[in-house]
């Protein structure tokens, strides 16, 4: 690999990146767990670890919501209007992320 194809490839990834998907997927891991803490015990026709499938799902899905708020960042940096319209589309984003990570993470046991 060349040293241009090597720096292209960690201008991709970036501390500002690693931390927005880690709160991402902290925020998702927290979600769940006090779902899955509040909501009881399962169905015994459920498998035994069910539980993991939503741990893994959904913080996973929240770091890529949180992905997409770094990558808003150049739009957001403008200023004005277009910082609101940012913010605004990237918590939608990562709200649908999360939602959507829910539901594959519980389907089949909580979400039918």
């Amino acid at each position: 690999m060349t040293t241009e194809k090597a720096n292209n490839v960690l201008s991709f990834f970036s501390y500002t990146m690693l931390k927005a998907t880690l709160v991402g997927g902290t925020i998702g891991l927290g979600l769940i767990l006090l779902f899955l803490l509040s909501a009881g015990a399962g169905d015994p026709a459920w498998p035994k670890y069910w539980q993991v499938k939503p741990l893994l799902v959904v913080p996973i899905a929240g770091g890529l919501g949180g992905i997409f708020y770094h990558y808003m960042n150049d739009v957001r940096s403008r200023g004005g209007w277009q910082r609101i319209a940012a913010d605004i589309l990237s918590l939608v984003v990562f709200l649908f992320c999360l939602w959507i990570g829910s539901v594959l993470g519980l389907n089949g046991t909580y979400w039918n």
